[in-house]
C-alpha cells in the first residue's frame, strides 16, 4: 500500500504543477496577443502617417513651390544674362 500512495502522490503534484503550468501559458498567450494587436494598431497608424509624409514631401519639393518661395520669399530671381560666368 505504502507504494501505491506514493504514486498516487506524484501523479497528484505532476497534475498540479501542469495545471498551474497550462494556467501560466494561457496568461502569457492572451498577454502576448494583447500587445500585438496594440503593435497592430501601431503599424497602421504610422503607415498612413508615411503615407502623409510622402505626400508632403512631394508637395514641398516640386520645383514650382521652391521657384514660388525663392520669388516671393526670399526675393530671389533668376540671374541676367551678363551675370552668369561659363567655366570650361
Amino acid at each position: 500500500m505504502k507504494a501505491t500512495t506514493v504514486t498516487v502522490t506524484v501523479l497528484f503534484v505532476f497534475i498540479v504543477m501542469t495545471s498551474l503550468a497550462l494556467v501560466f501559458v494561457k496568461h502569457k498567450s492572451r498577454t502576448l496577443f494583447t500587445e500585438l494587436q496594440g503593435l497592430s494598431k501601431a503599424e497602421i497608424f504610422l503607415n498612413e502617417e508615411w503615407g502623409r509624409l510622402l505626400l508632403e514631401q512631394s508637395t514641398v519639393l516640386s520645383h514650382g513651390k521652391v521657384e514660388r518661395v525663392a520669388r516671393n520669399k526670399l526675393g530671389m530671381r533668376p540671374p541676367e544674362h551678363s551675370q552668369v560666368v561659363v567655366i570650361q
